[in-house]
């Protein structure tokens, strides 16, 4: 179990995640338009997995607007926005942000953020996922992970994308 931290308040999360050179596991996960998609849809592309609590928080919104802006611009990369958030509050959030170059995925119907281990087992946060960017190669291997220890901070972005190039 990861031990991280909401505003200085200790929060556990239900494992700990992926490192680099692990394979990632099969996922299944809803589209904003309520279809769903696997890992294997992205077969043969580059993934970074931004996986955060909720659209609805600054901190989480910020790293959608810049992973959208900043990622789309590598080739053979698909850049995937995951929470808990309903599918419906995923399309609004990203009609309105004009996120065009990332998808939003919902974690609604499905064991994702429990087999992923990102999951917040505690705190008033219990339920969602934690802040966790994940970026895998063509064959689903981590190149990249970091659990985000102080949720309200944002990921190292240059990290991330640095394991792209």
């Amino acid at each position: 179990m990861a031990s991280i931290t909401l505003k200085g308040n200790k929060v556990t999360t239900v494992g700990d995640i992926l490192k680099k050179g692990e394979t990632a596991q099969a996922f299944k996960l809803v589209k904003t338009d309520l279809s769903e998609v696997t890992l294997e849809t992205y077969k043969g592309k580059r993934k970074v997995l931004n996986i955060f609590p909720s659209v609805d928080t600054p901190t989480c919104a910020m790293s959608v607007r810049k992973f959208n802006k900043d990622a789309s611009d590598f080739s053979n990369t698909v850049i995937l926005n995951i929470s808990a958030d309903l599918p419906f509050a995923l399309k609004r959030f990203c009609g309105v942000e004009g996120i065009a170059n990332a998808e939003a995925l919902s974690t609604f119907r499905s064991t994702f953020s429990k087999d992923y281990k990102v999951e917040m087992s505690d705190s008033v946060l219990a339920g969602l996922c934690s802040r966790v960017v994940i970026v895998l190669d063509e064959n689903n291997k981590v190149l990249h992970s970091e659990q985000v220890l102080e949720i309200a901070n944002e990921p190292n972005y240059e990290a991330a994308l640095k394991s792209l190039k």
